[in-house]
């Protein structure tokens, strides 16, 4: 019974193929793929692969990336040909919205290639003698004294102790963002001073 849907499915499509002076119509080889037609997949891949390839690299910029949602949407279509429904739009506007969704879903997934926590607040001083580095050291020493004490101690649990953010949020028992903005305005003031001196 199977095998005799399948070719009737297969003739169908043949049909509507002659109607458009050789071209299978995208329901005709939607129809061809629920019949497991290999072939009619390959003519939407050949027919939708630059398209869904172009949004998906449109919104990763990573070309590997791009070619990763590419296959996962046309091995979705294999496995599933009935989540298209011709009623709701073309298979060109459908693909599309598939592809820039899991494009989104990849950008998400991926870890930030600058985590907040990485983020080095670098200092380009030349210290031409010791003396120019004492100096550096005193105001130093005269800002971390002049800072409010929970922000000295997230400063000095970040550097002295070698603690992530994460790992000071926890210890003390404040927000992490409240612990990330204290680093990052003890750092601004200790850089200013050392710009300075």
């Amino acid at each position: 019974m199977a095998s005799a849907l399948g070719q009737n499915a297969q003739d169908d499509a043949r049909e509507v193929t002659a109607q458009n002076g050789g071209e299978a119509s995208d329901l005709s080889l939607v129809a061809r793929v629920r019949a497991r037609d290999e072939s009619a997949m390959a003519a939407l891949y050949d027919r939708y692969s630059s398209l869904v390839y172009a949004v998906s690299l449109r919104v990763l910029g990573d070309t590997a990336a791009a070619e990763d949602v590419l296959q996962e949407i046309f091995l979705q279509l294999w496995r599933k040909p009935a989540a298209f429904d011709s009623a709701r739009g073309s298979m060109g506007a459908w693909l599309s919205v598939i592809a820039r969704n899991r494009a989104i879903d990849a950008l998400r997934k991926r870890k930030p290639e600058t985590d907040i926590e990485d983020l080095v607040l670098s200092v380009e001083t030349n210290f031409a003698d010791n003396a120019d580095r004492g100096r550096a050291l005193v105001k130093i020493r005269e800002v971390m004294s002049s800072m409010a004490g929970v922000q000295r101690s997230a400063l000095e649990m970040a550097f002295f102790e070698g603690l992530t953010h994460t790992e000071i949020a926890e210890k003390t028992g404040e927000p992490l963002g409240t612990i990330k903005t204290r680093i990052r305005a003890g750092l601004l003031s200790l850089r200013a001073a050392v710009a300075v001196s």
